[in-house]
């Protein structure tokens, strides 16, 4: 179901496990001047769930980067790692609705099904990411036999049985994106080319497909602001918000900050960070102006 829209509500919520660059600079600030300009308001999510990955450093550095970048947002911030029940609660609402079950497959187990059936000149579905479709093993296991494994510890996640999930909620699903100026058109969202998705890992009970539907619907955001690079993912999101009677926000999927051979920045390639940056004498009025902001923060509509 859409989202009822009053005061919007847009948030930016990073991951602390890296240093903030360019991209997400440009991502924070879009947000902060869509609630500025529109009367709404702007949150700050820390997308902590990863436990191995993500560092209080890096956390204290995203605080810091984007008071640099004069933003402001609302207390108190919500971490995720504090809300693990929130996730569990969802996880047991699809539990009851049948349209999850138990993968014991590891990534290599995944990948050697795949080549071999490719060998044999089968070509195999990829997910909007690129990664191979889940075949769908442990899909067929007996109950007992995945009670026993489960028992054992030999479980790696849980995964959404598209299947099932597309007979409880078979559409038409679609969303509404807007544009920089609010004008909002219906989009239509194809889930089931994500296949099995995995919902909850094996070391975390959530994953980021189901937290952040679930944060969204808590902290009542009216619209998404996020990158291209999720914009496929917004597929399986709308079925999840279905699913668990959710409302589904707007969304407005942005370009690509990308660095001068063409590809997206991203913390895994090293992308130069906002406070090397700020390091070289860059100042923020400076940046805000680059990324095609005003050099001050626009007061509040």
């Amino acid at each position: 179901m859409q989202a009822s829209v009053t005061k919007p509500v847009f948030r930016f919520a990073p991951s602390p496990n890296g240093r903030l660059h360019l991209g997400h600079a440009y991502s924070a600030l879009l947000n902060d001047d869509f609630a500025r300009r529109f009367g709404g308001r702007f949150l700050l999510r820390i997308e902590d769930i990863d436990l191995t990955r993500c560092r209080p450093a890096f956390e204290a550095a995203i605080y810091a980067d984007l008071a640099w970048l004069g933003l402001a947002w609302e207390e108190p911030v919500r971490r995720q790692s504090e809300h693990f029940a929130d996730y569990r609660a969802a996880f047991s609402r699809l539990q009851g609705r049948g349209v999850v079950y138990p993968c014991f497959c590891s990534r290599k187990d995944i990948a050697e099904a795949v080549a071999c059936r490719e060998a044999g000149g089968e070509p195999w579905p990829r997910d909007p990411d690129g990664a191979p479709l889940y075949p769908g093993t442990c899909r067929r296991l007996p109950p007992d036999e995945a009670a026993l494994r489960i028992a054992a510890g030999d479980i790696h996640a849980w995964r959404l049985d598209m299947g099932q999930a597309l007979l409880l909620s078979p559409g038409p699903h679609s969303y509404v994106r807007f544009d920089r100026s609010m004008r909002e058109e219906p989009c239509r969202a194809q889930p089931g080319r994500w296949g099995d998705a995995v919902i909850v890992r094996k070391d975390t009970p959530t994953s980021y497909h189901l937290s952040v539907v679930v944060d969204d619907a808590l902290q009542g955001v009216t619209h998404v602001v996020r990158g291209k690079d999720l914009e496929a993912a917004t597929d399986l999101h709308v079925l999840l918000q279905d699913l668990l009677g959710l409302p589904t926000p707007l969304y407005h999927h942005h370009d690509l900050i990308r660095d001068p051979e063409g590809d997206k920045l991203a913390k895994s390639r090293r992308s130069e960070a906002l406070v090397v940056l700020r390091d070289r004498g860059v100042s923020a009025a400076e940046l805000r102006v680059r990324l095609g902001f005003p050099a001050q923060p626009m007061p509040s509509t």
